[in-house]
């Protein structure tokens, strides 16, 4: 998008479409999310609020609490046959077409069909799969196995798909090639939302065509804050902001850096953490304690900068693939506390208002310095907050602040660390905290999975992504073909 003259805007709207390909069990058209943007020439960040929101006719009593079930994902006790985790019965209405395409109407440079385009050749190839997306199809088989359409694409004969293959997708190429040619609108109205509200009450769920019709994005100023000179925006009180924001004034309050990250540094971080969310706790109950996302941040020439993180809550979401558009659906009923009298209680039409969602942006002087976000569940708040602060605590680049090493720390009676920072601060944080060693690792994701870019003093722009992760990346303004996405990924797995 960069390549053909877009800018921050249309590439992560771009890449964000084309994850329903190539990382499905992440994110996609059945799910809802934030996007942070700063815009250069009006020195202004805004918020693309596109969580989703319950059926209007949705009915508590449909979730029956049943001690004999684990807990759900957020904590809240066990629902009957997990009914707001895993089939129709946990979709919420999702937001995420509204949200890109209001992002891309109103701040992008490119059309919507142009932005679509990378995706719907990705998806006439189908899904990539390699080894990576073979674990995530193995971790999740119990899930898809009980959805005939999901089982059809994800586990072919049964099992998981071969690595070096490719999985066809073509009742998702047709939706895709539906909502470039009839515009965002048509997932909501028309035909193609008639299909969607089909398959879905034919599974059991309540979403009606009203509730399409009438779902709204938000669109308002970020919740933000300061810390070390420099304006911290966020996504607002319904994502991780509030959390973060409260860590990074602790911290300046009670760290004075040196010229490294030292023991030091690393109480001061896991003393804010817990404080932060010991004040969430006390807002919503519990915390989120699971659950797969994707985050996308981006930069162009101009200084614009977005920070984008968007779900299907849990890996595949609700294990739903809608047979006639090849949709794969949201669990976020997950979100709501089954029981009532709570902040984050079921009613109808009720929309997601507590996520560890926490894109964020740091602007000094009326210029943007960088963008950060991650995925991850409730690691998500920690690793970006840390980011934040290892950025302007100690002015590292990009670089630096990614391959230095992470604590994750939320309130729940432990620290967990990460062993390369060194037995000087491992023995430090022993003494104060509970301390779990665990290591930076593929899988599980025990600190997030983040994802940046910074803006320096002379204009050059840089990004990076978790070293860890085997399929996150950076790339640059450069033209897009199909071959070569083809001739890239198999050189990478040669």
């Amino acid at each position: 998008m960069l390549d053909r003259g877009g800018n921050a805007v249309d590439a992560a709207v771009a890449c964000a479409m084309a994850l329903n390909v190539v990382e499905p069990w992440m994110c996609g058209l059945g799910g809802s999310g934030f996007l942070l943007v700063w815009l250069a020439k009006e020195k202004q960040a805004r918020v693309v609020n596109f969580q989703g929101s319950l059926a209007q006719a949705i009915d508590p009593a449909d979730y029956p609490l049943d001690p004999e079930e684990a807990d759900s994902l957020m904590g809240y006790p066990g629902v009957r046959d997990q009914a707001n985790v895993r089939g129709y019965g946990s979709i919420t209405v999702p937001g995420a077409v509204a949200g890109l395409s209001a992002a891309l109407a109103d701040y992008g440079a490119l059309s919507w069909a142009e932005v679509l385009a990378p995706t719907i050749a990705l998806a006439e190839r189908g899904l990539p799969v390699d080894w990576h997306a073979t674990l995530q199809v193995g971790l999740a088989m119990d899930l898809l196995r009980r959805d005939p359409a999901a089982a059809a694409i994800y586990l072919p004969d049964g099992v998981p798909p071969q690595p070096e293959t490719y999985c066809p997708l073509p009742a998702l190429t047709a939706t895709l090639k539906t909502l470039a040619a009839e515009g965002p609108e048509s997932f909501y109205r028309g035909a193609l939302a008639e299909r969607v509200v089909a398959d879905l009450q034919a599974g059991g769920s309540r979403i009606a065509l009203d509730d399409l019709a009438h779902y709204a994005v938000e669109q308002h100023a970020p919740l933000s804050g300061r810390h070390r000179g420099a304006d911290i925006h966020t996504a607002g009180d319904p994502s991780g902001g509030p959390r973060l924001l409260e860590m990074l004034t602790y911290v300046e309050e009670h760290l004075t850096p040196g010229k490294a990250v030292g023991p030091d540094t690393w109480t001061a971080y896991a003393r804010g953490l817990d404080q932060a969310f010991a004040t969430h706790k006390g807002k919503v109950g519990l915390v989120q304690q699971g659950g797969c996302t994707s985050h996308m941040s981006a930069v162009d020439g101009e200084g614009n900068m977005v920070a984008l993180t968007y779900t299907l809550l849990n890996r595949f979401g609700s294990g739903v693939v809608l047979p006639q558009t090849g949709i794969l659906m949201n669990n976020s009923v997950s979100y709501f506390d089954p029981r009532p009298g709570n902040p984050v209680s079921m009613s109808g039409g009720k929309r997601i208002n507590s996520s560890n969602m926490c894109p964020t942006l740091a602007t000094r002087d009326g210029e943007a310095l960088f963008a950060v976000g991650a995925s991850g569940a409730n690691h998500i708040v920690p690793c970006t907050a840390q980011l934040t602060a290892l950025l302007l605590d100690y002015g590292m680049t990009l670089e630096q602040a990614f391959h230095t090493p992470r604590i994750d720390a939320s309130a729940r009676g432990s620290v967990r660390a990460d062993p390369a920072m060194g037995a000087a601060a491992l023995a430090e944080l022993g003494k104060v905290f509970e301390l779990e060693v665990a290591q930076l690792m593929v899988f599980p994701k025990l600190y997030s999975c983040p994802s940046g870019v910074l803006r320096d003093a002379d204009g050059v722009c840089w990004g990076a992504a978790d070293k860890s992760s085997p399929v996150a990346g950076s790339a640059v303004a450069a033209p897009f073909t199909l071959e070569s996405a083809v001739a890239e990924s198999q050189g990478v797995r040669a």
